[in-house]
């Protein structure tokens, strides 16, 4: 993966509109921490816990003056269908669909032969700086509990 990030380094800027066609600037949250929870893609099953938990502890990263994001390649349209379908009220699912995997790519994620992202957690800092990354197999659902003890 060539443009890997790395801890401590500044977290690429991105302007992705979400699942409702709002736009989501990381530039948006300066002064609160943002998680970007990065699932390959929608409508699939460990996508779909991955985004069910961070909606379910939704409030819980506003206690921790954080924002989670669900990011993925998919286009606003079946992401907007999707969040419905969970039932997700509160969690912001930006697409990174065009042009495709962009932000991905430009955080190190993308996965090339796939044309989707890494499953993987990025911790913004509220300075705009990265402060913990976690890249997970493809198939393991990322532990909400590790992400929420990290930004304790």
């Amino acid at each position: 993966m060539e443009n890997s990030i790395t801890v401590g380094a500044n977290a690429p800027v991105f302007n992705l509109k979400d699942n409702r066609g709002n736009l989501v600037s990381l530039n948006d949250f300066r002064g609160k921490k943002v998680l970007l929870s990065w699932h390959p893609l929608a409508w699939t099953p460990v996508c779909t816990e991955q985004m069910k938990s961070l909606e379910v502890n939704y409030a819980r990263f506003e206690t921790l003056n954080t924002i989670p994001l669900g990011l993925s390649v998919d286009p606003v349209p079946s992401k907007n269908a999707w969040a419905k379908e969970l039932k997700i009220a509160n969690l912001k699912l930006p697409s990174d669909f065009w042009p495709h995997g962009a932000v991905a790519k430009a955080y190190g994620l993308f996965r090339e032969l796939e044309g989707f992202s890494e499953r993987a957690n990025v911790i913004v800092g509220e300075n705009g700086k990265i402060l913990w990354i976690k890249i997970y197999d493809i198939h393991q659902l990322p532990d909400v509990e590790e992400v929420i003890q990290q930004l304790k």
